[in-house]
């Protein structure tokens, strides 16, 4: 794919580094604890595929866990390079590098790990089967991998396509108007629709819960929502079926029926 139709996804969470507390690096910690229903990371291995602003590799890092970050886009790895520079500077159980979940002797050079973690990625490389397919071989026997899909939502996945692609062939200088015009356009029109419904709080709550659910920021993930290209989805059903067919078992899931990705945690037999 053409450099200028891939989304710059590092650019914008260099953005979100402006925004990064304390706060939100303790929801962040919080989110991936609850989500890997674990107290600690203490003395596992943890693999981030696609780092991006290194957010989760340092709530991974600082709950104990030796952590591998690596991220395909070159801003990404700066992100997550700085964060590392900023709290655990010179740290040899963290460490950042560029590489891609498509390049099978880059991940065999990297072995497998007790936690495979990879949030909202997989679906932007390009060939989101195949990469799923390479996560999943890094995954040590009693090992889990969490990952998190964009839902299929049918004729609208493919209407969000368009989208997607059409931000990514717009001039940059058009790129981040078409970004926010169409995204505070779409929350817009949801506030008016679940309003006459009586249901304000469904529409307001993705605002609302940018920071509270993962620590992440309204404006970079706005962006980053309407800019993400290339962009696969799958159904829950799907998903699941793949896994469980490679021997994997479901342990915990949260699935998405509308706009948004399914999140799941699939264990690894010992």
């Amino acid at each position: 794919m053409a450099p200028d139709k891939r989304f710059a996804f590092g650019k914008n969470w260099r953005r979100f580094l402006a925004q990064l507390d304390d706060e939100r690096i303790a929801i962040a910690e919080q989110s991936l604890k609850d989500l890997l229903g674990v107290p600690t990371l203490q003395g596992r291995r943890v693999l981030d595929i696609g780092s991006g602003s290194g957010l989760f590799s340092l709530a991974a890092r600082r709950l104990g866990a030796t952590v591998q970050s690596f991220d395909y886009d070159a801003h990404s790895v700066a992100c997550t390079a700085e964060l590392k520079r900023r709290y655990f500077p010179d740290d040899p159980h963290w460490v950042v590098e560029q590489g891609s979940v498509l390049d099978q002797p880059y991940l065999q050079s990297l072995g497998t790990w007790d936690v495979v973690y990879s949030w909202g990625v997989l679906h932007h490389t390009g060939s989101m089967w195949p990469a799923i397919e390479n996560a999943i071989a890094m995954v040590a026997p009693g090992g889990v991998f969490s990952i998190a899909i964009y839902n299929d939502q049918g004729w609208k996945s493919r209407a969000w396509l368009g989208i997607k692609w059409m931000h990514n062939a717009l001039p940059r200088p058009l790129k981040m108007p078409y970004a926010y015009a169409f995204g505070f356009a779409f929350l817009g029109l949801n506030i008016v629709k679940y309003t006459l419904l009586l249901k304000p709080g469904v529409a307001i709550r993705p605002v609302l819960n940018q920071k509270a659910d993962r620590g992440m920021s309204l404006l970079p993930n706005m962006v980053d929502w309407i800019g993400g290209y290339p962009y696969e989805v799958a159904t829950y059903e799907r998903l699941e079926a793949f896994f469980t067919g490679r021997g994997f078992r479901l342990i915990r899931g949260k699935r998405e029926t509308s706009l948004g990705c399914h999140e799941m945690v699939f264990e690894k037999p010992d």
